[in-house]
């Protein structure tokens, strides 16, 4: 006999309502604490591969070269005035690092330079660029190795001022000069042959080359050529038929038109003998200097010009002081009264810069 205050079953029992209740909560809990787990497991994938990122990147930076690496950059006068910002050369440029040098070299015309550095380094290492030049201050940069260009601003050592006794010589109208290759040609005569196409007229051609170009009346073709002479060729070659039945004649080569040192003609004729005429004009080539003059451009103290690369006899032509000069310039680039230096585009082209020396001034 079941009494008042005990469950009939199982689902009845307070206890066991209770306990599922429970159950019940705790899966509720399990569910919002597995949700908690996969959002925090993707915080950490996602820290985690940010810290791979930077780690990596932070080695492919700071690799060390497998081949030696080289500096370049350019050296350039310091000037407030850009214009005036002119390149240096001969300008001895070390790379140190501890005191110890570990590469050298030295700027060209230009200004730019390459230092090949002796042993391998790390991207970012700290390097110190070292440029030395005689007419300007020293300069010492704090750089690092990477691909970079260098750029170095150098500052002129300031001049002695001239004695009041000794006036600045002025350097005007200032010419450069040079001299190139040409070619002119001169007419030294004329040349004339004649020649005979011999033919007979109104005989059928029947196949039996040549014939008349509609193939009706057999024909006969003959040449003739000019020699011009040694170091002659021709020019404005031409031929004509001037006697017999022209009309019924042709000219078959043409290419004597091209000139050159041998010309020759072919005609042909389907009608009875005709004459012909090979006229042609000699001219002789001879080479000749041509000069030729440019006015260089004046920034600051300084001047520049270019001139081609088959420029010869390079030379500046100035009024010093109201009278008019001619300096060569000669291998060594020599003026008195500038110092000038040059160097070569890659179409071959010619870069002139001279600078003034101290006691000379432009107008």
């Amino acid at each position: 006999m079941v009494t008042p205050h005990e469950p009939k079953d199982l689902d009845e029992r307070p206890g066991e309502t209770k306990n599922l209740v429970c159950k019940a909560g705790v899966v509720e809990c399990s569910n919002e604490g597995s949700g908690m787990t996969g959002k925090r497991r993707l915080v950490m994938w996602t820290a985690t591969m940010v810290v791979a990122g930077l780690i990596i990147t932070a080695i492919l930076l700071t690799r060390p070269h497998t081949r030696p690496m080289t500096l370049r950059g350019a050296v350039i006068r310091q000037d407030a005035d850009p214009t005036k910002e002119l390149p240096l050369a001969d300008v001895e440029i070390q790379a140190l690092s501890n005191d110890s040098v570990i590469g050298e070299g030295k700027s060209d015309a230009s200004g730019f330079f390459t230092v090949t550095l002796r042993t391998r380094f790390w991207i970012g290492r700290a390097v110190m660029l070292r440029f030395r030049h005689g007419d300007y201050q020293p300069l010492d940069l704090k750089e690092f190795v990477g691909d970079k260009l260098y750029v170095a601003h150098m500052v002129p050592v300031p001049h002695e001022v001239k004695p009041a006794n000794r006036p600045v010589v002025t350097v005007s109208n200032v010419l450069a000069r040079y001299s190139i290759k040409t070619i002119n040609t001169a007419n030294v005569g004329s040349a004339v042959k004649t020649f005979e196409v011999v033919n007979t007229g109104n005989v059928p051609c029947r196949k039996q080359q040549p014939c008349s170009p509609d193939g009706q009346w057999k024909a006969a073709i003959a040449s003739a050529s000019l020699d011009a002479g040694e170091g002659n060729e021709f020019r404005n070659a031409r031929t004509s038929c001037i006697a017999g039945p022209c009309p019924f004649t042709k000219i078959e080569t043409e290419d004597f038109l091209q000139g050159g040192r041998q010309v020759t003609v072919s005609a042909r004729n389907w009608s009875d003998t005709a004459t012909f005429l090979l006229e042609a004009e000699v001219f002789r080539p001879m080479v000749s200097d041509m000069v030729r003059t440019s006015h260089p451009v004046k920034f600051g103290q300084a001047l520049n010009f270019t001139v081609p690369g088959s420029a010869e006899g390079v030379s500046i032509q100035a009024e010093i002081n109201g009278e008019t000069i001619t300096f060569p310039f000669g291998p060594n680039l020599y003026l008195s009264w500038a110092d000038c230096n040059a160097r070569v585009n890659r179409d071959q082209t010619k870069v002139y810069r001279c600078e003034l020396k101290p006691g000379y001034k432009f107008p």
